[in-house]
C-alpha cells in the first residue's frame, strides 16, 4: 500500500474494461487526468449475428487483453514499474467477458504488489463526466443509459449515491437493439434508430408510456417494445406499407420523453442544480439535444461524456477506482466477476 500513499494526484492508475463487446485499457494520473484510453471493439465481428455472442466476446477479450495493456502503457509513456494501482470492472457484464479483465487485473497487482480496486461499471459510467467536464463536483442528479440499465441516481458525492429508480425489465438500450433487429437495421441498433428517426415524425405513432405515476422513478420498456412489434406486424397483415422513419422517430421520442420527464422530476425533488447523462445511450444525439433543451428552459446545468466516453472504456474505470482509492475501498485477490451487480445505495 506505500505507493498509494504518495501526493494523490500523483497517483498512476491501470484500469482494465472487458464487460461486454470492447477491450480496453486505459492509464490515469490522478483522477482525472488521462494519459491513454485504449478500445478494442468487436461490433464486426458480432454485426452479423445481430447481436453479442457472449462465447466470442470471450474469446476476443483473451486474445485482445494484453495487447491493449501493453498498447495502454506505450501511449502513456509509462512502465509496469510506474503503476500505483489497478481498477478493473467486475460487474455487471458478460459472465465471461469479465472474467477475463478480472483475471488479468488481479495477476498484475499480485505480480506487482499494488493495490486491487473492483469498480462497478456503472458507476464508471457515471464518472465519464468527470473526464469530460473538470470543473463537474457532486451533488447532482445522474441518468444512466445503457444498453442493459436505465438508472436514476442521486450522486451525492465521490463516494455516496442514492439509487432513486431503475428499469424493471428492457433498458432503454436494449429495447432500442430489439427493435432496430426487428426492423432490419444492422447491430448495433441504437445508433441505427437515431440515425432513421431524424427523417421520420415522431408524433406519427403514439405508443404507450409506462410507470408515468408522479414520483414513480422506476421504468419499463418491455411493453414499448411489444407496441412497436404488434405494431409492424398488424401492419404487416393488413399489407400496409411500414413507413420504417416513422416508427423509429416516434419510438425513440416515446423512450426519451419518458427519460427526460423522470430525470427532470428528480431533479426538482432532490433539490439538485445538475443533471448529468451517463452510459451508451448518451451518445443518442436526439436524447442529448432534448436534454439540453429542457434542462436550460428550467435553469439546471447539464452534462454529458464526449462521444468516446459514452460507450464502455477503461479511463471511466480508472477515474471511479481512483475516487475508491481515496476512501480506501479496495478488492483483495479473491475478487470474482459478478455479471448481476446492481447499483446500490451508498
Amino acid at each position: 500500500m506505500d505507493k498509494v500513499n504518495k501526493d494523490k494526484e500523483k497517483i498512476i492508475t491501470l484500469a482494465i474494461e472487458s464487460s461486454c463487446d470492447e477491450t480496453s485499457a486505459a492509464v490515469l494520473v490522478g483522477g482525472r487526468t488521462v494519459l491513454s484510453n485504449i478500445i478494442a471493439t468487436q461490433i464486426p465481428i458480432h454485426r452479423k449475428f445481430g447481436g453479442v455472442v457472449p462465447e466470442i466476446a470471450s474469446r476476443k477479450h483473451i486474445v485482445n487483453v494484453m495487447p491493449v495493456i501493453d498498447e495502454a502503457l506505450e501511449k502513456a509513456s509509462v512502465t509496469l514499474k510506474d503503476i500505483d494501482q489497478v481498477a478493473v470492472t467486475y460487474g455487471p457484464g458478460l459472465v465471461g467477458a469479465l472474467l477475463v479483465g478480472v483475471s488479468a487485473a488481479k495477476a498484475l497487482a499480485f505480480t506487482l504488489g499494488v493495490p486491487l480496486i473492483g469498480v462497478n461499471h456503472l458507476e464508471g459510467h457515471i464518472f465519464a463526466n468527470f473526464l469530460s467536464a473538470p470543473e463537474l463536483k457532486p451533488p447532482f442528479m445522474s441518468l444512466v443509459v445503457s444498453g442493459g440499465h436505465t438508472s436514476l441516481v442521486h450522486v451525492k458525492g465521490y463516494n455516496s449515491f442514492s439509487l432513486m429508480g431503475q428499469t424493471r425489465d428492457d433498458a432503454a438500450g436494449e429495447a432500442f437493439d430489439k427493435v432496430a433487429r426487428v426492423m432490419g437495421l444492422p447491430y448495433p441498433g441504437g445508433p441505427q434508430i437515431d440515425k432513421l428517426a431524424q427523417k421520420g415524425d415522431p408524433m406519427a405513432i403514439d405508443f404507450p408510456r409506462a410507470l408515468q405515476e408522479k414520483g414513480n422513478y422506476e421504468f419499463s420498456f418491455s411493453g414499448l417494445k411489444s407496441a412497436v412489434l404488434n405494431y409492424l406486424n398488424s401492419m404487416k397483415l393488413k399489407g400496409i406499407e411500414v413507413n420504417k422513419a416513422d416508427v423509429a422517430a416516434s419510438f425513440q421520442h416515446t423512450v426519451i420523453e419518458v427519460l427526460l420527464s423522470k430525470a427532470l422530476d428528480a431533479v426538482k425533488e432532490t433539490g439538485c442544480d445538475t443533471l448529468v447523462l451517463a452510459g451508451g445511450v448518451a451518445a443518442n444525439s436526439t436524447l442529448e439535444s432534448r436534454l439540453r433543451e429542457v434542462t436550460a428552459k428550467n435553469n439546471i446545468k447539464f452534462y454529458f461524456p464526449d462521444k468516446i466516453l459514452c460507450t464502455d472504456n477503461a479511463a471511466m474505470i480508472g477515474c471511479r477506482g481512483y475516487y475508491q482509492s481515496l476512501a480506501g475501498n479496495y478488492s483483495d485477490l479473491y475478487l470474482n466477476a459478478v455479471p448481476g451487480l446492481a447499483l446500490q445505495d451508498l
